[in-house]
């Protein structure tokens, strides 16, 4: 059996489709990944945005962030429903590093700890300089 490792991908849909359309867009490859044995983490919509370069004649897209956990074999399926549907203009895939994970672990229970106490307040020095007094006339 083949081992499940955490993926990260991001794709591109077309902006001019309403929120449906895009939402079943995003539930058609979320299935990919659930058919062919994986499981999806994380959804982030991130919205319509401008896109540096214009991409099949648009110029607007809309992204989207999945994280899911999968054998190696379901990047092939995936890859491949992202070229057949016409309406995911890009897309981009990546394995998440060790490091990457631990970091956001790390940053994450961070965020949940409480907030420390108030630092104990600095100590006063004496000043580097002193002023020169003030000359005092008899």
């Amino acid at each position: 059996m083949e081992k499940a490792r955490l993926y990260e991908t991001t794709f591109i849909v077309n902006a001019s489709l309403d929120d449906t359309q895009v939402d079943s867009v995003i539930g058609r490859v979320q299935d990919v990944i659930v058919k062919n044995g994986g499981t999806a983490n994380a959804l982030n919509k991130w919205g319509r945005k401008r896109l540096a370069y214009s991409i099949n004649k648009k110029t607007n897209g809309f992204y989207v962030n999945i994280e899911f956990t999968a054998p190696a074999p379901l990047l092939a399926s995936l890859e491949r429903a992202f070229q057949l549907d016409e309406m995911i203009l890009r897309f981009l895939t990546i394995q998440l590093d060790q490091k990457a994970i631990a970091a956001r672990a790390k940053a994450q229970a961070a965020a949940a700890a409480p907030p420390a106490a108030d630092p104990a307040p600095v100590q006063p020095r004496e000043p580097l300089f002193k002023e020169p007094a003030a000359d005092k006339k008899s």
